[in-house]
């Protein structure tokens, strides 16, 4: 039976973006709603979202869609449901979502295996210079062998700082951890039980930051951690130090960061978030070779981005139908 409003009408749901099929296939298939869509790869305007989202009963955003008190009074009174196709919600107006009670619904977990693989290959990458070796095949630097030419730092008998041992940094742990890593320490709000598994010792993050010579973030974006990463962060870790954000950009501060790579404080910096995203290309970052910045792609996997496509789906049609929703966030 299809689900209808009041009028009779089908019920309508908007979409900022094009999603993966996946999702689009299972929106169609259900029947209850009538769906319009931002029909491009590009961010919506924000004209175009407030226009969009008219009269809508349900929203399924991105997370570079904010979604604050002026949307949600454009849309009205109908709106039920908000799916977002991510784990982070930090684009979302939480208070006034919940004071209109309107459920939310995210992708959280599916995107953790792809996540963790991306975070460690971006470790390894920026370690082992791979993309400046890269290059200098391709810009004739390369000739004879040399003792010393693009040396990097290995894992092997290394200790690796996690800052935030959540789902994602305790599947970076455990893929890390075979490579020969001698000590896993970890911070945050409070010990894990969990972290036996991997042998991970809880620390303070000073601790962290000067005993470790890889450091992985990936926390969640909060008051605390907004900034975390700046001047008095840098000059703790050892020179010899390799630096590593998939977590958010604004957890970094990018000058300080800048600073630490070109005047040697650190070693090196690999970078899957910044501020703002796309990062111009004529930041500074971009102009030191002992950083590696790349363009937000921690999930990008065919399969990963399906899933994610088809539980934000999910999310949206349990909130349309006043059902369960696979992953309803919890106010």
């Amino acid at each position: 039976m299809l689900m209808q409003t009041a009028a009779g009408k089908l019920m309508k749901v908007f979409l900022t973006r094009r999603i993966p099929p996946e999702g689009m296939k299972i929106l169609s298939a259900a029947g209850v709603c009538e769906v319009s869509q931002w029909d491009s790869d590009e961010p919506v305007q924000r004209a175009d979202l407030l226009k969009g989202v008219q009269g809508a009963h349900g929203l399924l955003c991105l997370l570079s869609d904010k979604i604050d008190a002026e949307v949600l009074d454009a849309a009205g009174p109908n709106l039920k449901v908000i799916s977002t196709l991510s784990v982070g919600y930090d684009h979302l107006a939480i208070d006034e979502i919940k004071k209109r009670g309107i459920r939310v619904g995210y992708t959280p977990d599916v995107l953790t295996d792809a996540t963790a693989e991306l975070t460690v290959a971006l470790l390894l990458a920026t370690a082992r210079r791979l993309p400046e070796g890269v290059e200098e095949v391709k810009n004739g630097g390369w000739s004879s062998w040399k003792p010393l030419w693009l040396c990097g730092y290995g894992l092997s008998g290394s200790t690796v700082g996690v800052i935030g041992l959540g789902r994602i940094g305790m599947a970076i742990a455990r893929r890390v951890m075979p490579f020969g890593v001698k000590r896993l320490l970890y911070s945050g709000r409070t010990a894990k039980d969990y972290a036996a598994e991997v042998n991970g010792e809880y620390v303070p993050l000073d601790t962290l930051v000067s005993e470790s010579d890889f450091i992985v973030v990936s926390c969640s974006l909060t008051p605390e951690t907004q900034g975390m990463c700046d001047k008095a962060f840098f000059s703790k870790m050892k020179n010899t130090g390799v630096f590593v954000n998939s977590s958010r950009g604004t957890v970094v501060n990018q000058e300080d960061l800048y600073e630490a790579l070109s005047s040697g404080q650190i070693a090196s910096a690999g970078l899957d978030v910044t501020t703002p995203e796309p990062l111009p290309t004529n930041h500074p970052l971009l102009t030191l070779k002992n950083c590696v910045v790349l363009p937000h792609i921690g999930s990008a996997t065919y399969s990963t981005r399906g899933i994610m496509g088809a539980l934000s789906a999910q999310n949206l049609l349990g909130g349309l139908q006043g059902t369960d929703m696979p992953s309803e966030l919890t106010f």
